[in-house]
């Protein structure tokens, strides 16, 4: 049940694709709100946001800013949620950050609703709580119920991720490239390395010294915190795919006890937030344009890796503007409301 006191909420950077997503979610879900505060840059100052019917202006953010604030929720940027974030705490009003910036601090809660809910409550050690990665998140919500069951040994994950998760330029790029492609133009290559329209891209955030990018870097110890467990092995490719919105991955798990795909898929029909879609007779699997506009995260292709004991191969989708950000910060706010606030 949602708390029957209402909040006053800002949210960081409202005119991004996330942040306006988030805007829409808080809406969607009622959530109880008093009064709400849009910011952004200078560059968006005076722009009118639509909520619940009112049109409201879009303020500069400040370190002022959230002066009688409840909940703040970012979408930013990290080095804007490091300058911003400590104010807003300072001014009590907790901060729900969706930048990286925050999520491998050891006092500050990384938090999925349905895994690790319970971690809400350390937001008392800086007043800040982090949203996961939109990766990662799709990810645990579909491996956390099988890793409480069978306990999970290792992971292996590729991942096929929407330009959507880059930002609004990024899709606007995309678009771009296609047409011009198919208008047989030259295209440019501004957000990218290199042409995304019908092409895959390796490269997802900047590489690091093992040859590794930062954002499979982050699934890997991501995925240790939200599951409470440093012993699981995790390794990931991320890859760019030409897809407006949905990411896609292909997670391959080995389990410490003896584990089948019919078991598999048993427990995931009965798991809070998944949606099993499995049956690949009739071409039913998850699919990137099927998960948009739904908070569900898509389960397929379910079945048993016979190159070793204890595996399973899976096809895990969701929508990664929503579920993978703006929704799961959402749902934090509401376990703040309904228990901590």
């Amino acid at each position: 049940m949602m708390s029957k006191k209402k909040f006053n909420v800002a949210v960081a950077g409202a005119t991004g694709a996330v942040g306006n997503q988030m805007v829409s979610c808080l809406e969607e879900r009622k959530f109880p709100i008093n009064s709400i505060k849009l910011l952004a840059s200078s560059r968006s100052m005076g722009r009118k946001m639509d909520y619940r019917g009112d049109s409201v202006a879009v303020e500069e953010l400040k370190e002022s800013s959230f002066k009688g604030m409840d909940i703040a929720i970012f979408s930013a940027g990290g080095g804007t949620s490091e300058k911003f974030a400590p104010f807003a705490a300072k001014d009590g009003c907790v901060v729900i950050d969706n930048s990286s910036a925050w999520r491998m601090d050891p006092d500050v809660p990384l938090v999925v609703p349905e895994v690790n809910p319970h971690a809400v409550a350390q937001y008392t050690n800086k007043g800040i709580i982090a949203n996961p990665n939109c990766s990662t998140i799709q990810m645990v919500v579909a491996l956390y119920p099988l890793h409480k069951k069978f306990g999970i040994k290792r992971i292996v994950v590729s991942t096929y991720q929407a330009v959507s998760g880059t930002g609004k330029k990024a899709i606007e790029e995309l678009d771009s490239q296609t047409r011009a492609i198919l208008s047989f133009k030259s295209c440019e290559n501004k957000v990218y390395p290199h042409t995304i329209a019908f092409n895959c891209l390796p490269h997802i955030d900047v590489f690091l010294d093992n040859g590794y990018t930062k954002e499979e870097t982050k699934m890997v110890y991501e995925t240790r915190k939200i599951l409470e467990d440093d012993t699981i092995g995790v390794t990931a490719t991320t890859v760019r795919v030409p897809v407006f919105y949905g990411h896609s991955e292909s997670i391959n798990i080995e389990a410490k006890e003896n584990i089948s795909a019919q078991e598999v898929k048993s427990i995931l029909k009965n798991a809070p937030g998944v949606k099993v879609v499995d049956d690949p007779k009739n071409n039913v699997y998850p699919l990137a344009i099927d998960a948009v506009g739904q908070d569900l995260t898509l389960v397929g292709r379910i079945r048993n890796d016979e190159s070793i004991k204890n595996g399973i191969n899976m096809w895990v989708v969701a929508d990664n503007i929503r579920k993978g950000a703006a929704t799961n910060a959402v749902q934090i706010a509401e376990i703040l409301a309904n228990k901590y606030l």
